[in-house]
């Protein structure tokens, strides 16, 4: 079956860095776009960046110039660089698939089930 395992979260003084690592598992034929997302308690899930299978990448606005998204197609891995980090970076962070095909069988918005970042003093 397939899975998606975040890596990376934890406790970063604001300023500092975390690099979050999201690795797909299975017996995996394709996967197109994947993504970050995060949500703060009491806030909706927002989008972070996101990446297509070939490269192209978007950003919210909240975090361009702070956070790098890169893939390791070979690997089936999403990479989250996140640098400068603020106390409003704070929340859950979901890595996502958006299409992933095994044999037949085909995966729409297949979510993880997060890694917690806290920036705090």
């Amino acid at each position: 079956q397939v899975q998606l395992v975040e890596s990376g979260g934890g406790l970063v003084q604001p300023g500092g860095s975390l690099r979050l690592s999201c690795a797909a598992s299975g017996s995996i034929l394709s996967i197109n776009a994947m993504g970050w997302y995060r949500q703060a308690p009491g806030e909706q899930r927002e989008l972070v960046a996101a990446i297509t299978n070939t490269g192209s990448t978007n950003y919210a606005d909240s975090v361009k110039g702070r956070f790098t998204i890169s893939r390791d197609n070979a690997k089936n891995t999403v990479y989250l660089q996140m640098t400068s980090l603020k106390p409003e970076d704070t929340a859950v962070y979901y890595c996502k698939v958006d299409r992933l095909r095994t044999g037949s069988i085909w995966y729409v918005d297949y979510w993880g089930r997060g890694t917690q970042v806290t920036v705090s003093s």
